[in-house]
């Protein structure tokens, strides 16, 4: 399932397993003929109406994405079953000017830590693998910032909310 924010309308997105044309919003089913015509642009049919659809912007960091549908603009946002987890655990509000800690967001197992004390990284850089539900999480970065501490080691196992990395 998919949450998506298009300009300021909510809607729930089921996909039909391995079908990203056919599923249903909010309950109701839908069906999509889609061709592509070039890079970013779209020729759709949907209830038997025609639709161009150009992709304008894309943000992959906070998952947005403009499309012009016969020329009329639409910001589109989608948040995945991960960001409905984070939101769930409460970790979707992070001020990122204000962090200092990362800590575990689920229990699980160190795999790898991807940083050293000392090292500079940007928001969004890979900082350790964490391995929950026999899936690998990559945790990254919510902001800027010098690495100061890891406090855990690889093959580790740590427990949600366990300190992990502290920024200065």
């Amino acid at each position: 399932m998919y949450k998506a924010q298009v300009n300021d309308k909510n809607f729930e997105i089921d996909f039909e397993k391995g079908n990203r044309a056919k599923g249903s919003v909010d309950g109701k089913p839908f069906q999509l003929d889609v061709v592509n015509i070039s890079e970013g642009e779209y020729n759709v049919i949907h209830n038997n109406k025609s639709y161009t659809i150009l992709v304008d912007t894309t943000n992959y960091d906070e998952k947005q994405v403009v499309l012009r549908v016969n020329g009329t603009p639409y910001t589109v946002g989608v948040h995945d079953r991960f960001d409905m987890l984070l939101e769930e655990l409460g970790l979707d509000n992070l001020d990122s000017d204000k962090v200092n800690e990362l800590v575990a967001p689920m229990p699980g197992l160190v795999l790898d830590i991807k940083v050293e004390v000392g090292a500079s990284v940007q928001k969004g850089d890979a900082l350790l693998v964490l391995e929950a539900m026999k899936m690998e999480n990559i945790l990254k970065s919510p902001a800027e910032g010098i690495v100061k501490q890891v406090s855990v080691k690889k093959g580790e196992a740590v427990e949600k909310n366990q300190l992990l990395i502290t920024f200065e």
